[in-house]
């Protein structure tokens, strides 16, 4: 299924009209002001309305459209060129072309049923294209599928012309504000999904609130699915949000932030501040109760997520839409939501494309691998994930290759997920090993940026490389945002793989751990004074609930801890500041520093990034000399 943002646009808006009816009226001034607002609008020339079938640049304008505008007049269905341009523009509906009925001075129903001057008009039809069945159940087809559309109608004296356009303006300029979301490069089986789940929001119905539920195991492609419908409907919308990894980002945050990023979307205001969730829900049903809205809330896990974005269906406008994706099928039925779609394993035939295209990035493959190609498709059971991990794995591999990690899968239990994703780790070299098991533990989420220039620490100038080789065996994702800013993204299954094999090295002592990252860990060894000289990167980020109580601790903590190279802690209430810091040390940052001073042996001139509270010191004075020699120096005023 083509989306927006894999489509190329030569023009924000198609104008589909029966000229003798409105050139010179309505649509003459439709087009005068979509130009007047800077949308580019075609609007044909009479001379390309030769002969009696759509001409090759018609079309061609047609499919280079994002929006196509078909003002469907009395006489708009007698013209046998105007009903094959609306079934062209029908067909292009399906790879993403926007299509916005405007029944002038018509009644819906007339068109969608062929009634009256439509009636009237394809009886003429039928008599002159006699024996041409095909060309006039095309066009009959098309009448109804436009008149099923969300559009405007505009009858006998019942609202001001400029304001109806002016209304029509409004939506198309929203439309082509919008940058859609990315999907997935090679979709597969996604087209069918969407459908279904389109059906399920029952978009045409204005007067109702639906909220709907996608559940499933993780790595099924929820929120790839939820994306490529947000992108098929969110232009019928007043306002639209997806909010993101809703279980993730409410662990690492507070709701009333996230509440706060989805006002200010809806609403086009910054600086929405919020002192509490529940302050937060009054806004919401406040500021939205009256709008048409589309809200995604991503991976869901708990119902105080629900109630702060979406207590009840009336907080919202009617004809809004609320989509939660969600591990947890009892969620939502805790939450009474009836209307749901459980994403399934893909089919075999689905799963083998999907592994094709991720292993030889082609449709076709030489047909020796079949046989082990069907193997590998047994034994993912039809899980998105596995699929695109193996085969990334795999590309580039003989048929000898792909037997030899076959026969490793067949000693891994089906259904073992993370045993399944070890195998892409594996084939890593020692440093790319560690790259990820780094990011899986501490960066998921974190700037590229930021990942690149911290852990060059430790990797020197190799990690654009790792980067590059983790993103090509699926390990992990960058994605870009309209500045050109990378975030390292990581499916859930691939983290929690990764903090697997971590745990597994010292899974009873923790202090023998070259990463601590889990909270508890990490409090029991400096706390217990159980540090050693494996321990390389700390980096404590509490929970809100943990983030309260004062933390007791050895003070002394980091002495045994003599190759220790990043330290890094974001929240916790320490007793008291530390008494020594290894000169091992390259990266320090430290959020609400317990102490207005520093270990006497604190030598700032090998750091790299150094970050803390300079609100607590009166100079730079503890930089010494040394400052010039950092090579990036973070303060938080």
């Amino acid at each position: 299924m083509a989306t927006p943002s894999s489509r190329r646009f030569t023009y924000n808006v198609f104008l589909s009209f029966r000229g003798k009816d409105t050139r010179s009226g309505f649509t003459g001034y439709l087009y005068d002001a979509l130009c007047d607002k800077g949308v580019h609008t075609f609007m044909d020339d009479e001379e390309l309305q030769s002969g009696e079938e759509i001409t090759p640049a018609l079309q061609k304008a047609i499919e280079e459209s994002r929006i196509a505008i078909v003002v469907l007049s009395h006489n708009y269905a007698s013209s046998s060129f105007c009903l094959d341009e609306l079934a062209t523009i029908i067909h292009c509906q399906s790879k993403g072309l926007l299509v916005i009925p405007v029944f002038y001075k018509v009644d819906p129903s007339n068109v969608r049923h062929q009634k009256g001057s439509y009636e009237e008009a394809l009886a003429k039809h039928q008599k002159r294209f006699k024996g041409q069945e095909e060309k006039l159940n095309k066009w009959k087809m098309a009448l109804r599928q436009v008149g099923d559309l969300s559009g405007y109608h505009l009858g006998d004296g019942n609202e001001y012309e400029y304001k109806f356009i002016e209304s029509i303006v409004k939506r198309v300029s929203r439309v082509i504000n919008r940058v859609p979301l990315h999907v997935v490069d090679y979709p597969v089986g996604l087209s069918a999904r969407v459908l279904k789940v389109k059906k399920l929001l029952d978009v045409g119905s204005d007067g109702v609130v639906h909220m709907i539920g996608i559940h499933g195991m993780g790595g099924l492609g929820k929120t790839t699915l939820a994306l490529a419908v947000y992108n098929s409907i969110a232009d019928d919308f007043d306002q639209s949000c997806f909010l993101l990894n809703v279980r993730e980002e409410s662990n690492k945050h507070e709701l009333k932030d996230l509440q706060s990023i989805l006002l200010s979307k809806m609403l086009r205001e910054k600086n929405i501040i919020l002192t509490s969730w529940q302050e937060g829900a009054s806004m919401i049903q406040e500021r939205l109760g009256r709008k048409k809205v589309l809200l995604i809330l991503d991976d869901v896990d708990n119902r105080e997520q629900l109630q702060a974005f979406a207590g009840r269906a009336d907080w919202f406008g009617p004809g809004s839409r609320v989509i939660i994706t969600t591990r947890d099928k009892q969620l939502l039925k805790s939450y009474e939501i009836e209307r749901t779609y459980e994403v399934e394993e893909l089919n075999e035939n689905d799963s083998l494309k999907l592994l094709i295209w991720n292993a030889f990035k082609r449709e076709n493959v030489d047909p020796s691998y079949q046989d082990v190609l069907k193997r590998v498709v047994t034994y993912a059971s039809g899980l998105p994930l596995a699929l695109e991990v193996i085969g990334s794995n795999l590309v580039g591999k003989s048929v000898e290759e792909w037997e030899s990690a076959i026969e490793h899968y067949k000693r891994i239990p089906n259904g073992e997920i993370l045993e399944i994703l070890k195998v892409s780790y594996d084939a890593l070299g020692k440093e790319e090993q560690s790259v990820f098991l780094d990011i899986a533990c501490f960066f998921k989420g974190s700037s590229l940026e930021e990942v690149e220039h911290i852990l060059r620490v430790l990797y020197d100038h190799s990690m654009k490389h790792h980067i590059g080789v983790l993103v090509d065996k699926s390990l992990i994702k960058v994605l870009w945002d309209d500045e050109g800013f990378g975030e390292i993204e990581m499916h859930d299954l691939i983290e929690d793989m990764g903090r697997h094999i971590d745990r597994q090295k010292s899974p009873e002592k923790p202090g023998k751990r070259r990463r601590l990252w889990l909270g508890k860990d990490i409090l029991h060894v400096l706390k217990h004074n159980k540090g050693t000289g494996k321990t390389e990167i700390i980096r404590l980020d509490l929970s809100i609930s943990e983030r309260e109580e004062t933390l007791e601790w050895n003070p002394n903590a980091f002495r045994r801890m003599k190759n220790l190279k990043m330290l890094i802690i974001r929240n916790g209430k320490f007793s008291e500041g530390p008494s020594y810091f290894p000169k091992s040390l390259r990266v320090l940052e430290w959020h609400a520093y317990p102490s207005n001073c520093l270990p006497s042996n604190f030598d700032p001139s090998k750091l790299v990034t150094c970050m803390l509270p300079y609100g607590q010191f009166t100079s730079f004075g503890f930089l010494g000399s040394s400052k010039a020699s950092l090579k990036s120096v973070f303060l938080i005023l």
